[in-house]
């Protein structure tokens, strides 16, 4: 059974971790020290993650440092693209009504 993508990335924490992983692997320990949660629950974040396909684990030694794997995301990005054109036409009118409140 596949793991819902959008319940893995409903979560603040989860969706922390993968903006952190964009900028390279990190240690579990490194990944921690963002979160006012204990290293388990970091750990429980993670494993959601790694079940879900959107990181992978690299043992080094004693620690496992974490991978993004961009291609389970690239899959939910192409599902949203359709609905960009939504988020577009929101966006134009809001900067039209804010240059016209400007104008006044």
């Amino acid at each position: 059974m596949p793991t819902d993508v959008f319940g893995v990335l409903a979560s603040p924490v989860r969706r922390r971790l993968l903006e952190t992983l964009r900028d390279g692997p990190r240690s579990t320990g490194e990944l921690a020290g963002l979160f006012d949660l204990g290293r388990p629950a970091v750990s429980e974040h993670l494993a959601v993650l790694r079940t879900a396909g959107l990181v992978r684990e690299e043992p080094r030694g004693r620690h496992r440092y974490y991978h993004l794997e961009p291609a389970r995301l690239s899959e939910v990005g192409a599902w949203l693209h359709p609905f960009a054109h939504y988020w577009e036409q929101r966006l134009d009118a809001l900067s039209d009504l804010l240059d016209e409140e400007t104008e006044t």
